[in-house]
């Protein structure tokens, strides 16, 4: 009992959570932000690895050679006398140091190459957005079955309510004597499955709360209190939104677009090896001979070298023709399935404007009708306490109230639903939840 008083009052404490809220928390504490937020900082790493190859390169070199048996040369005769001459030229061991840099002045193929590292660092900002659309789509889908739910509690209470009535006055008749025990039995059976129902709802209504703390990323075993109101005030759809979409407002179209780049700039890379390289280097070392080891290193004679390197492919055009035509492959592959994506994506938002536009007219009808079954019940029951009518025409007005309400559910899911998935079609997720009130 201690422990349920502590957590009713901690949850007292609590600011009801709105949906913006919701989202807003969601946004910060969700763990895929940090995954892509990672790929942001690897796509960046990527593009400074790509710009290495442009930069000044310094590599220290040192070697020690134990010249077991030192090759020897002939020396033909009549050079130094009338026999050929044999002998070593070096001594045993021989010690090399040298320090070298190395800088690329004209490299077509990485100065192409650096270009794609833009298009990777775009790519990686969209896919962060990305990931903030389905953490806003996601949390609203979880938060409108919770208001669903509670809607459905609500009116299954005001039921259980009227059959539990009609109990105790059926009760009282049959212990007088003036009504039928399987009168009583039928609204007892109602009755029973209305506790059904609401025991059923309560069970939907948890699962879908966890369901939201997941999509949050808010602690499964921590209470949260929910400002739920019978309806969301939806911010209204802005005039003309049907004649003005094109699929360049998804983000998931930009991506591909971006991919399409980065596969044309494989291509320029790929032509552009044919081009010739330029490089220049330094070099400076020393080196020393010695017969003894312990003398290796007391005789270092210092050397340098500064020059420029020419590169020119001559015969290597099969291997990068294939490579470019696979590349140009993959590009048209690319343009092609963009295209086909951006139809998808219209026909994506026809679908869910039209759903949604049918949806706010079910509702409106619906409840509508659930008004009309609470007026029609209130009289019945009027007439039925006058002896006007039977208990038939009382329970049978009472399952048309049902089946008004359980419609009304329907649409009223379908509704959000619907507006969600529009947004999502209409690439506007980010815009629904800034026009949100908090």
């Amino acid at each position: 009992m201690l422990a349920v008083l502590l957590l009713c009052l901690k949850m007292g404490a609590q600011e009801a959570w709105s949906l913006k809220q919701c989202i807003a928390y969601g946004l910060q504490h969700h763990r895929n932000n940090t995954i892509y937020a990672n790929e942001k900082l690897a796509a960046d790493a990527m593009a400074r690895e790509a710009l290495a190859a442009y930069l000044p390169n310094i590599g220290i070199t040192a070697s020690f050679d134990n010249n077991i048996r030192l090759q020897q040369t002939v020396i033909p005769a009549n050079v130094f006398g009338p026999e050929a001459i044999r002998g070593s030229l070096g001594q045993r061991y021989g010690t090399d140091a040298v320090i070298e840099v190395n800088q690329v002045l004209y490299d077509q193929s990485i100065l192409t190459g650096l270009k794609a590292n833009r298009y990777l660092g775009q790519q990686a900002d969209l896919t962060l957005e990305q990931a903030q659309e389905a953490i806003i789509y996601n949390i609203s889908i979880a938060y409108f079955q919770i208001l669903v739910y509670t809607q459905q509690l609500r009116l299954l209470g005001y039921n259980n309510e009227t059959y539990a009535r009609q109990q105790d006055i059926y009760r009282l008749q049959v212990e007088k004597g003036v009504a039928l025990q399987k009168d009583l039995d039928k609204v007892t059976v109602d009755f029973n499955n209305t506790a059904s129902q609401i025991r059923v709802a309560q069970s939907n209504l948890r699962l879908a709360e966890n369901q939201l703390k997941y999509e949050m990323g808010y602690p499964i075993n921590e209470p949260i209190l929910l400002h739920i109101a019978d309806e969301i005030a939806l911010p209204p759809l802005p005039q003309g939104a049907e004649d003005t979409f094109s699929p360049s407002a998804r983000t998931d179209y930009r991506i591909s677009e971006l991919n399409i780049k980065v596969l044309e700039t494989e291509q320029s890379r790929i032509r552009a090896e044919a081009l010739p390289k330029l490089s220049a280097y330094f070099r400076y070392g020393a080196v020393s001979f010695s017969d003894h080891f312990k003398d290796s290193y007391d005789d270092m004679l210092p050397y340098s070298t500064v020059g420029l390197k020419l590169s020119i492919p001559v015969f290597d055009f099969f291997r990068r023709g294939a490579q470019y035509r696979q590349a140009s492959i993959n590009t048209a592959n690319a343009g092609e399935s963009l295209t086909l994506a951006g139809r998808k994506y219209i026909m994506e938002y026809e679908n869910a404007r039209t759903r949604l536009l049918q949806a706010e007219i079910s509702i409106e009808n619906d409840k509508r009708n659930v008004i009309l079954a609470e007026s029609v019940l209130s009289i019945t029951d009027l007439q039925f306490r006058k002896g006007t009518t039977d208990l038939t025409d009382w329970l049978n007005t009472q399952y048309a109230l049902k089946e008004a309400q359980n419609n009304y559910l329907g649409s009223l899911y379908l509704h959000y639903q619907a507006r969600a998935d529009f947004e999502k079609a209409a690439g506007t997720l980010k815009n629904f939840y800034n026009s949100l009130d908090r």
